[in-house]
């Protein structure tokens, strides 16, 4: 981010939608709106050209969709874009494979401009835009299309320490570190200090890519499970 000003580009095949974001967006202090994207391919070429910091990205667009952009561009070697995926339907089978390929979070297009402002600057920052009664029904959702976990992913989590596996189960189960903190009977910049290593150890982005990690490795399942 330049003197502090996340920079946004805006993926999304109607005309009408990327415009009105643009119009939000810009209107918030710390908020520049660099581009616009009509499908996936577009937003590739143009996070090489622009260099944004958040994409918001529509998950179904007309040939390459926003799945397989988000995919091309996390995987990218030195990425730092951080990708929003934004979706007509709460919760759609689809926004499983966009956290999947490396979203960062996902957020409903009716949003109001504060809701959409918020989740820039969350994302932008490296939290997780996923609140934690979302955060319960996504481990389900998870559990339910990974009945077995990923063993070359398992095997990583042998890197982290008792601590940091503790500390990485109650991310995913959508505690933020001061509640995190309070759990354990430590200083919040112990928690912080935690999850950043946790990020480094394992090759993460951010927290909300720590969540989906656990999820697919099975350090997380819902009661009864």
């Amino acid at each position: 981010m330049t003197s502090g000003t996340i920079r946004v580009l805006i993926a999304d095949d109607q005309m009408m939608v990327r415009q009105g974001f643009t119009v939000l967006l810009n209107a918030e202090p710390g908020i520049e709106v660099v581009g616009q994207a009509v499908d996936g391919a577009d937003a590739v070429a143009k996070v090489a050209e622009l260099s944004p910091d958040v994409v918001l990205m529509d998950i179904r667009m007309p040939g390459t969709g926003g799945i397989e952009a988000t995919r091309v561009l996390t995987a990218a070697a030195g990425s730092t874009v951080k990708v929003l995926v934004l979706t007509t339907f709460d919760l759609d089978e689809y926004v499983y494979e966009a956290l999947r390929a490396g979203a960062s979070g996902f957020l409903l297009k009716d949003a109001s401009a504060d809701e959409l402002a918020e989740a820039v600057r969350v994302v932008a920052r490296g939290d997780a835009l996923l609140a934690p009664d979302l955060t319960k029904r996504l481990i389900a959702e998870f559990s339910r299309l990974s009945a077995t976990p990923r063993s070359p992913l398992k095997e990583r989590v042998g890197a982290l320490t008792e601590r940091e596996t503790e500390v990485l189960t109650l991310v995913a189960q959508g505690l933020s570190n001061a509640e995190i903190a309070t759990r354990l009977v430590v200083a919040e910049q112990t928690v912080k200090t935690h999850v950043s290593r946790i990020l480094v150890k394992l090759g993460l982005r951010d927290r909300t890519q720590a969540a989906v990690f656990a999820f697919d490795t099975g350090l997380v399942r819902p009661a009864g499970r």
